[in-house]
This record gives C-alpha cells, sequence and structure tokens, in this order.
C-alpha cells in the first residue's frame, strides 16, 4: 500500500544570493514518514528561488553562489526588471530548477556521500521562503 507523507518547512535568507542547507529538515521529514522505500520530492514553491544537491564546503558553496551570479546577470537590462527588478533570478530558478527528487531506501534519504539539499535563494533577503516536502512509498 502507498502511503503519502507532506511537510512544509520554513526558512529564512539573509543575502540577495544565499545556499540554506536544509537536508537535515528533509531527513528528519523521511524518518517521520514513516515510508521504507519511495521517493522525497523537495520543491521551492518560488520563482524566484531553486533547489540543489551539492557538496557543503564553503569554498564551493561561494563558487556555487559566483557562476550562478555570472549565469543569472543580476545588473543586466533584462526586461522583466521594469517590473520586479529581480529578471534574474526568476532566470535562475528556470534554469536550476524549483525540485529535487531523492530515493528513500530502508527509511532514509538516499544521497551521496558529499550531497547535501540547498535552498538557492536568487532575490532575497527574505523573511520566509517555504520549501515542500513530500515523501511516497510504503
Amino acid at each position: 500500500m502507498c502511503k503519502v507523507y507532506h511537510e512544509v518547512i520554513r526558512v529564512s535568507t539573509a543575502r540577495q544570493f544565499d545556499l540554506i542547507d536544509i537536508t537535515e529538515y528533509v531527513e528528519e521529514a523521511v524518518r517521520k514518514s514513516g515510508i521504507k522505500n519511495g521517493l522525497c520530492l523537495v520543491f521551492a514553491p518560488h520563482a524566484t528561488a531553486a533547489i540543489i544537491a551539492n557538496e557543503r564546503e564553503y569554498g564551493l558553496l561561494q563558487d556555487i553562489l559566483s557562476f550562478i551570479r555570472e549565469l543569472t546577470q543580476p545588473s543586466r537590462d533584462w526586461k522583466h526588471n521594469a517590473i520586479d527588478d529581480n529578471a534574474h533570478a526568476h532566470i535562475g530558478s528556470a534554469i536550476i530548477g524549483a525540485e529535487r527528487m531523492f530515493p528513500v531506501v530502508d527509511g532514509k534519504l538516499a544521497r551521496g556521500t558529499w550531497q547535501n539539499i540547498f535552498l538557492v535563494e536568487m532575490d532575497g533577503p527574505r523573511s520566509v521562503r517555504n520549501v515542500i516536502i513530500i515523501v511516497i512509498g510504503s
């Protein structure tokens, strides 16, 4: 029999571009779900944020943020900036993606040794960013 568990976590961001490690929250949701084998969806319901999985090493995190800035070009004269001045964040979210899917195996989130899960903020700071975690399986 298939079970579904969901949870919404709320995090705040401190900078325009930020990486917030949400790994512990996701692992806790998987544990609370009671699901032994299945899938875990991590989704940011925001058009200016994204979800990634990568190593939590300070230099690498700074490199990722630098690359996102270069990729999205916040100072460029984007047409959308006439409305919200955040076109770069919308483009970053569209390219990087607002979701990641992870296997759940034997009741645990299956991820690589060096894979942590991050909310990517590109339009901060924000007092509240929601992340939806859905665990499906048996």
